[in-house]
């Protein structure tokens, strides 16, 4: 049986900054890479605070899942990463607005994440 996968990349999202895609496409299905809070035209990091992270890293999931023929409302399941889970009801807040059909998810506490961020967000999602 051969499995065709598909690398997913964007400039709407982003560039991966080790050797990784954005995103895969295998089957019916989208694995992204975890996004951080780091705007697509330059990749500077946004925002000191968790709410103004968590929104730009929601944005880079969204560009990802759209790049790839996916949506973020078919996203099945998220793993989120915090470097505080004293900002778990304020990320809550923001990832609520788009992730508003309560997929499955996993929310960990991290010692530290890529380029000193808040927080880091990554999807499984159906083809739509």
């Amino acid at each position: 049986m051969e499995i065709v996968m598909q690398n997913i990349t964007t400039p709407n999202a982003p560039a991966a900054i080790g050797p990784y895609s954005q995103a895969v496409v295998t089957g019916n299905m989208v694995y992204t890479s975890g996004q951080i809070p780091a705007l697509p035209k330059n990749g500077e990091i946004v925002g000191e605070d968790i709410v103004t992270q968590a929104k730009q890293t929601c944005e880079n999931v969204k560009a990802v899942l759209e790049a790839a023929g996916s949506d973020i409302r078919l996203v099945v399941k998220t793993t989120c990463y915090l470097t505080d889970m004293a900002d778990f009801a304020d990320f809550n807040h923001v990832y609520h607005k788009y992730f508003i059909h309560n997929p499955a998810r996993s929310c960990v506490a991290v010692k530290q994440l890529p380029r000193d961020v808040l927080c880091e967000i990554e999807a499984v999602a159906i083809l739509g």
